[in-house]
């Protein structure tokens, strides 16, 4: 198991159950699964667009992505159904974890200008969605092999919770919040 997913289980449950008033460990809230998200606009006119694309983000997950296609057409955009138009990714279980140490310890300090993540990001659910500028924030990604640069939206879905209870643990697994003023 990774460092993330001990520090959850030995410290963030028991702050957890303490704050919220929770018995029963199956009623905490949890990180069920990380979706990376990319849209390629560009991959109408550029057919290899897609690919490096794909390779990126397979870099950045550890894993292949699947490309998804549009739902519908939209004659102003010269947009088909079933046209390639971006790449996504699910991390699961132990690669849920080792992407979130890895974008809390190396990504978002990376990030220029960070004063921390925005609060607002959350769902009423619970679910955090944020977006990322630049895929080479990633120390995966070969700087000399991006032909161009490219955002990503990043959303951890989280379990049995609601917006205060998602942002008190990711607050205690390490994800820096901007200070409300």
């Amino acid at each position: 198991m990774s460092s993330l997913s001990d520090k959850y289980v030995k410290e963030v449950v028991p702050k957890l159950k303490e704050e919220f008033g929770l018995k029963n460990n199956l009623s905490l809230p949890r990180i069920e699964k990380i979706v990376l998200n990319t849209g390629a606009a560009e991959a109408l006119s550029d057919k290899g667009a897609i690919e490096k694309i794909s390779e990126q983000m397979a870099a950045i997950a550890g894993q292949q992505p699947s490309v998804t296609k549009a739902r519908h057409s939209i004659s102003t955009f010269k947009l088909k159904s079933g046209d390639k138009i971006g790449v996504m990714v699910t991390l699961r279980g132990k690669k849920t974890w080792n992407f979130l140490e890895k974008f809390i310890a190396t990504v978002a300090p990376r990030m220029r200008d960070f004063r921390g993540m925005p609060t607002e990001k959350f769902d009423q659910k619970g679910n955090y969605s944020f977006g990322i500028t630049e895929q080479i924030l990633f120390p995966e990604i070969d700087y000399s092999k991006v032909d161009k640069t490219r955002g990503l939206v990043i959303t951890l879905v989280i379990k049995n919770s609601n917006r205060d209870k998602s942002k008190r643990v990711l607050e205690l697994l390490g994800l820096p919040f901007k200070k409300e003023s």
